[in-house]
């Protein structure tokens, strides 16, 4: 096999030297070697640790070659993971071995993400740039070389597929397929929510860019991006944010009260413009929630620390509690979000000191190619279902008069029992979203990102070698096919949406392995996570830590809502809800019909 390899590879070589073309075009060196022209014939292939060597790094040594035949392929263990509950229950009760295998989670994740970062989209070789501009997105493969045959470097035909066919044929909803793993709505919207503080990409400088220099959990999307901002929504006393009341019930300030920049159209009335961190997060009510429940932690954790140190000042409580709601944060993305997403039996953990004596960086840089698979649109319904009324879409956005009518504990509820979409399967995005979709490819495509292959390959999976292969049937794959000539040429976001789903789950198998590696060494490359930050006084001491290390997505909501705690999930308790109800057009809120959702998701919300 690797002889074929190098036969094919020097044949196509020889083809683009005769076409005066880039010989890395073929992207000839595997398992992480890299490519370097030594002319504009001939190449070389840098094989330097990778645990392979030859002439395109195709030859292992003997120890990567024992773990090749020793490992499981990432579907045996998932499989594996996700069966034998019994087996998982008792081993999640002895700590140390549950201790060993986080461990080893978090460390075999994380080391697939390069640190420090290597490439940006207009450095396809190491650079200082690339490394020190914090603007630029890092990139986990470099970009094809724009002197290639083909947008694929030599795979595939000499153009890629009309964008908005490839959306309407191959991505647009037909009818709403509701997720197999029980995902709720309470989960869509916590995805949204938090991933905003880190993907933000600056539109006017072009999608390789970002406007998030932090590039992790920072919390920039409740306590705003830049000084300015943060100062017009601090209150300035006792470390809290500022808020107003509203029948006995906490909520974020309104646009005239604090004067940030918030999107809202010309029509919404000014006691409706809440004002938070992320200037987008008045699209829909589910933004607004969670920024109000966050809101209300903060000021709520502000108030214990007050009690612990009554000596402290306004700065000091405001920095202490971000601190707190960081740790927060993280816990409940590991040991809810997480563990709903992977399904696993295994019971993950939020521990900073599993890596204190591991080889690992406290850094981290948000990628490009990260920013582009969380575009996880088909998660939303085709309606919304709140205490038994139904709100469509143009109904639905940039409507926080939903917050007030309905009340925190009822649109919890409400989201936790209505079940959301799958994402991997292709045909199952709302047409409202199209438009972001279509930029989505757009976008990967001005980035020049590589192939679904080629990333299968970083991430350590075995290559599709069809269409059939990767979609799991036939008709959609012979359209794939008869579009994009070769499966080595298949684009990276068309493809982790069309992918076959895993059994009984939301996603396949590339966006779980690519995905995990990102979202672990994000949250544990945090500071607080570090041995010079993990510890009581970060916190403000027990207090603060204990808040931290109790947290959940259910003590969350309990803490800050009145009357009874709903029951608040990221799985759907009982799976009726389909979303598939009749809208109700003569709701209250049906003065919100002139709204356009698509145009406005379009113009201010590429990324949502």
């Amino acid at each position: 096999m690797n002889k074929i390899v190098y036969i094919v590879s020097l044949l196509f070589v020889g083809i683009l030297a005769c076409e005066g073309g880039n010989p890395c075009c073929f992207l000839p060196c595997q398992n992480r070697g890299v490519c370097m022209s030594t002319g504009p014939e001939t190449y070389e292939c840098d094989c330097t640790r990778t645990g392979f060597y030859g002439e395109n790094c195709t030859t292992p040594e003997l120890m990567t070659w024992i773990k090749i035949k020793l490992k499981p392929s990432p579907n045996t263990v998932h499989y594996i993971l996700t069966h034998f509950k019994g087996f998982w229950n008792i081993l999640n009760n002895i700590p140390f071995l549950r201790d060993a295998i986080m461990r080893y989670v978090l460390t075999s994740r994380s080391h697939l993400i390069d640190s420090p970062p290597t490439y940006n989209s207009d450095y396809s070789y190491k650079s200082w740039e690339a490394y020190s501009n914090l603007s630029y997105y890092t990139r986990t493969l470099p970009p094809i070389p724009e002197d290639c045959p083909t947008p694929m470097g030599v795979a595939g035909k000499k153009t890629l597929p009309d964008v908005k066919l490839v959306v309407e044929k191959f991505l647009l909803r037909k009818k709403f397929i509701p997720d197999p793993q029980g995902t709720s709505l309470m989960f869509a919207f916590f995805a949204q929510h938090f991933t905003h503080q880190f993907f933000k990409s600056d539109m006017k400088r072009g999608p390789a860019f970002t406007r998030s220099l932090a590039h992790g959990v920072d919390l920039s999307h409740i306590y705003g991006d830049n000084l300015e901002r943060q100062y017009k929504l601090r209150l300035f006393k006792d470390g809290k944010l500022k808020y107003q009341v509203v029948d006995g019930e906490v909520y974020p300030p309104t646009v005239k009260d604090v004067q940030v920049d918030m999107h809202y159209p010309p029509h919404i009335p000014e006691e409706h413009r809440f004002a938070v961190g992320h200037e987008a997060f008045g699209l829909v009510p589910g933004l607004m929630m969670y920024a109000t429940i966050w809101l209300r932690e903060h000021n709520r954790v502000c108030d214990v620390l007050k009690q612990e140190h009554p000596e402290w000042d306004d700065e000091r409580l405001f920095q202490t509690t971000r601190l707190i709601l960081i740790g927060e944060t993280i816990k409940i993305v590991i040991e809810d979000y997480v563990q709903h997403l992977s399904g696993y039996h295994f019971k993950l953990k939020f521990d900073p000191e599993l890596l204190f004596n591991q080889r690992f960086q406290y850094q981290n840089r948000i990628s490009a190619e990260f920013n582009t698979l969380y575009h996880w649109h088909p998660l939303m319904p085709d309606a919304f279902h709140i205490q038994g009324q139904v709100y469509s879409y143009k109904q639905f956005v940039f409507n926080n008069s939903l917050l007030m009518e309905h009340g925190i504990n009822n649109l919890v509820e409400s989201f936790t029992n209505q079940i959301a979409g799958r994402v991997a399967g292709g045909q199952n995005l709302p047409p409202a979203v199209m438009m972001v979709a279509m930029k989505s490819i757009e976008n990967s495509r001005q980035m020049r990102f590589q192939s679904l292959n080629e990333y299968r390959k970083r991430f350590m999976m075995r290559p599709y070698t069809s269409f059939q292969e990767m979609t799991g049937e036939t008709e959609m794959a012979a359209e794939l096919e008869e579009l994009y000539g070769d499966i080595d040429a298949m684009e990276m976001y068309p493809g982790l949406m069309v992918e076959k789903p895993r059994p009984n789950a939301i996603f396949g198998e590339t966006m779980v392995e690519m995905g995990a590696p990102y979202s672990l060494k994000g949250l544990m490359g945090n500071p607080i996570c570090s041995p010079e930050y993990w510890k009581p006084s970060t916190f403000g001491g027990k207090v603060g830590f204990e808040i931290v290390n109790t947290a959940s997505l259910q003590t969350l909501v309990c803490r800050n809502v009145k009357g009874p705690c709903p029951v608040a999930s990221f799985h759907v308790p009982d799976v009726k809800d389909t979303g598939s109800a009749t809208i109700n057009s003569s709701t209250s809120q049906s003065r919100q019909s002139d709204v356009n959702p698509t145009v406005i998701l379009k113009e201010r919300t590429s990324e949502l």
